[in-house]
């Protein structure tokens, strides 16, 4: 396997260190109380998630690299077009790689082929950075097409494109952290970046939260699009999905078949949909 020395020697050790400061500020300030043993979801997490582990590193950065190197060689793709400088060529790509992103998380949401696999994020019970961990192979698969094809449209240069890859993976574990951060701070952040009080909405099991706070760094996009949920508190957010509460039922080897087999409505085993009046609000809730 080749070496790619900016993800191999940088930003696997970065992202390795990122996640055990989160594992332990979420231990030391927790946000939500968590109702399932930590250490049995660590592992079963990290479990599910060696094949994926294996997919981006084997192929879904590999493939997109090597579109990136071919595009800029034959001067393929928007920025390659525009001639745009350095410094604007990083900040053009930060913000169209997001937004692409942004689109690809409401596909994961919105047709059912993806749902099947991005459902298996979704079934965690309790929400931390291992969630963070916690995706189907089958979605990393569907992810080499799409970060390849992103990758020539715009015409991402290679070395962005892992720039991004590692930024992006550092908000993704930020966000899914259960860390409590000091709710005035949180507030000034989630003018900019995702939260985990926002993200935290997103994994409610109410259909209306979860269909809403798609961003995974910026969070304008769903300013943009008016998805943007900041209204409900966390001691009000039950974590998962409602048609998917048994634990016995989410064991490993039921977590890597879930997406070949046939998916339930979006109801709590007793047949009620859950569901909350939206609360207009202009900051973040508590």
């Amino acid at each position: 396997m080749q070496r790619i020395p900016l993800i191999d020697y940088v930003g696997r050790p970065l992202l390795a260190s990122v996640f055990i400061v989160l594992l332990w500020l979420q231990w030391r300030f927790p946000l939500r109380r968590q109702h399932f043993s930590a250490l049995h979801r660590l592992v079963r997490n990290f479990v599910l998630s060696i094949p994926g582990f294996a997919i981006v590193r084997l192929a879904m950065l590999p493939i997109p690299l090597a579109v990136g190197v071919w595009a800029q060689d034959r001067h393929i793709g928007l920025l390659n077009w525009a001639g745009t400088p350095g410094w604007a060529a990083a900040i053009a790509t930060f913000l169209l790689m997001d937004y692409a992103y942004w689109w690809w998380h409401w596909a994961n949401h919105m047709v059912p082929l993806f749902w099947r696999f991005h459902n298996v994020h979704h079934t965690d019970l309790d929400l931390d950075v291992s969630t963070a961990a916690r995706f189907h192979f089958g979605e990393m698969v569907f992810s080499v097409g799409f970060l390849s094809l992103a990758v020539m449209l715009f015409g991402i240069a290679p070395i962005m494109l892992v720039v991004f890859f590692i930024t992006f993976e550092a908000a993704t574990l930020f966000h899914h952290s259960n860390w409590r951060l000091p709710i005035r701070l949180e507030r000034v952040l989630n003018h900019v970046i995702v939260t985990p009080r926002m993200h935290g909405i997103h994994h409610s099991i109410v259909q209306r939260e979860t269909n809403s706070n798609w961003g995974t760094i910026f969070c304008w996009w769903d300013k943009l699009h008016r998805t943007l949920r900041r209204d409900v508190p966390q001691d009000a957010v039950t974590i998962g999905v409602a048609a998917y509460r048994d634990e016995n039922e989410l064991t490993l080897g039921q977590l890597f078949v879930l997406p070949f087999r046939k998916q339930r409505e979006w109801r709590l085993p007793s047949g009620e949909e859950p569901d909350r009046e939206p609360q207009p609000a202009e900051r973040l809730a508590e």
